[in-house]
């Protein structure tokens, strides 16, 4: 696992894994929010953020969580590992609303800068149908990679954390 992609429902912990697994296997993070949004809330555009993705993706070593839909074909063709969080809406709309407590009025790590954390009901209406609309169409995509790339495929925030001790086990055997 050199370059392992996080996809899932805003919610998830994508986030969240990402940064546990780089500790864990010491492999650079990128989080596609911090590339995609600037001050303010102001997005670059399709064609610069796509240039920095690309030289994110060129890099021998990393890990990218965040969905950005568009661009996963063209992650899917660097990475060897993919990790689709598939948990229920219940669990990603808590895990929103815990972020927003959390981190309200405050500009998370994984954000641009200058975007502070905030309420947003459009957002929780587009995580509450999130599974329903997107799980086919990654499911078709990720059951499409044959055997090049490793597929891990987590349903609760349970098996994620037991993921983590197994790779934290790997680590240590490895050490």
């Amino acid at each position: 696992m050199e370059r392992i992609l996080i996809i899932g429902s805003p919610g998830s912990g994508k986030s969240t894994l990402a940064v546990k697994l780089s500790q864990k296997l010491d492999l650079p993070l990128v989080h596609l929010d911090r590339l995609y949004w600037r001050e303010n809330w102001v997005h670059l555009s399709k064609e610069e953020f796509d240039d920095m993705l690309i030289e994110e993706l060129k890099k021998p070593r990393w890990i990218i969580d965040g969905n950005f839909s568009r661009t996963i074909p063209l992650r899917l063709f660097y990475c060897d590992t993919v990790i689709y969080l598939d948990y229920s809406r219940m669990t990603c709309i808590r895990g929103v609303m815990q972020r927003v407590a959390k981190n309200y009025g405050k500009t998370r790590p994984d954000m641009g800068d200058g975007c502070p954390e905030r309420f947003d009901p459009e957002f929780l209406r587009f995580v509450w149908g999130f599974r329903k609309k997107n799980r086919a169409h990654y499911m078709r995509l990720l059951n499409g990679l044959g055997s090049k790339i490793q597929v891990v495929v987590l349903k609760s925030r349970r098996q994620g954390e037991r993921f983590l001790q197994g790779i934290e086990a790997g680590v240590k055997a490895e050490g």
